[in-house]
């Protein structure tokens, strides 16, 4: 008996759906339209049919975003960045078939927020030397320790969660993977504010917070080989970010919009090379994040992403500095220092509109280059898994966790 195979939709198949996607629901509020989008596979077109994808090339997924950007529809990334971004792509890498039924919609509908705990007071550029631990209790898991710069854990229900199980292993071996409520007892969140005011970041304590091991993802003691999945994805989310502020908006808007404020006087020719110079440079950005999607072939991305990541945080950098330049002594003023717990991650980095405060903004990316990952790491990644050059030296990492010196 000759078994046929499946046919998967087609290009056209995809374009069909976003019409249809537009054509209903264009104009509803947008938790309707996100679950509706996923409902057709347009979420992540990659996943399985029914969580959101059609099992189809991730490329694909491209044809999607530029129609529903075009479209002016709304988009889910920046406003639950680690879910979309990472959450999402974990689960159903590393994800029971249960958690991705009850979690991915809620997810890509942004009903459920999530955010990220990997980086601790000691651990931040290495963590796997990280030393909150999970004790076994039963059928559930007791968690202690202390997670730090944490975006937006404030307003998540749901945080990706990275511990030590075993301390006497070496320190990539020991470590487990879960998610957690983050409104359950023993978990603290308190919010860390920056140079702007705001407090995007917080830090997360744990006592004697309990996991229903039905909340793990992946195996015990194989939390780093998950953990690496969520960071490849993490940098390919910003790199998306990226694109959502490329050359017709976000930061090269303002830059565009600034200088056409000035006087014609004014105009230097000099500062004029450098506004062509962000411009072009934003145009690399967003084709290299479209060749780097297109490469890639299925499920867990490269590190490819980390270069998008390295891009995306140093371009903001150059052009907020360039438009606090313009500014010239106004661009030495803050519009306020009160304490604020934004709901959006980046909405004043990211330049969400033209009342944007630059001043902020500019104060916002001095950060970029640190927070998922500093551009040090990055290079490591680009060098190592690019290029192919030898891994920096760590005379720990063969040595149980339990007899590492650590601060």
């Amino acid at each position: 008996m000759t078994q046929t195979s499946v046919e998967r939709p087609s290009q056209a198949d995809v374009v069909a759906r976003v019409d249809r996607l537009l054509a209903e629901h264009l104009g509803a509020p947008s938790e309707e339209f996100w679950g509706a989008q996923f409902d057709l596979g347009l979420a992540w077109i990659h996943f399985p049919e029914g969580k959101g994808g059609l099992g189809i090339d991730p490329g694909y997924q491209e044809i999607v975003d530029e129609r529903l950007i075009a479209a002016n529809a709304p988009q889910n990334l920046l406003r639950n960045m680690m879910g979309v971004g990472m959450a999402g792509p974990t689960l159903v890498a590393f994800g029971t078939e249960e958690q991705q039924l009850r979690l991915l919609r809620p997810d890509f509908t942004c009903e459920e927020i999530w955010c990220q705990m990997f980086s601790e007071p000691g651990a931040g550029s290495d963590v796997a030397s990280l030393s909150t631990s999970a004790v076994r209790d039963g059928d559930e898991w007791i968690v202690n320790g202390q997670k730090v710069w944490t975006s937006m854990a404030h307003v998540a229900r749901w945080g990706l969660l990275l511990v030590r199980t075993d301390p006497d292993v070496p320190k990539h071996r020991g470590l487990t993977y879960f998610y957690i409520d983050m409104h359950q007892p023993g978990v603290e969140v308190r919010p860390l504010r920056q140079m702007t005011g705001e407090a995007e970041f917080n830090e997360i304590f744990f006592t004697d917070a309990r996991i229903p091991d039905s909340q793990r993802i992946g195996a015990v003691g194989d939390g780093w080989n998950v953990a690496i999945a969520t960071l490849m994805n993490e940098r390919v989310m910003l790199g998306r970010v990226g694109k959502l502020i490329g050359s017709e908006g976000g930061v090269v808007r303002h830059a565009f919009r600034v200088w056409n404020e000035r006087p014609e006087a004014a105009r230097d020719p000099v500062l004029r090379d450098r506004l062509v110079g962000l411009y072009v440079e934003s145009e690399i950005m967003r084709l290299t994040m479209l060749r780097a999607e297109q490469q890639r072939s299925g499920g867990t991305p490269g590190p490819e992403g980390s270069l998008g990541r390295l891009m995306v945080s140093e371009h903001q950098q150059r052009c907020f500095e360039f438009i606090v330049n313009l500014l010239g002594p106004e661009g030495m003023l803050i519009s306020d220092y009160e304490m604020r717990r934004p709901e959006i991650i980046g909405e004043i980095a990211l330049g969400a509109d033209d009342k944007v405060d630059l001043q902020k903004g500019f104060l916002s990316t001095i950060g970029g280059t640190i927070g998922g990952g500093t551009t040090e790491i990055s290079r490591n990644i680009l060098g190592e898994r690019i290029l192919g050059l030898p891994k920096e030296p760590d005379p720990g990492r063969d040595l149980p966790w339990s007899q590492v010196p650590r601060n």
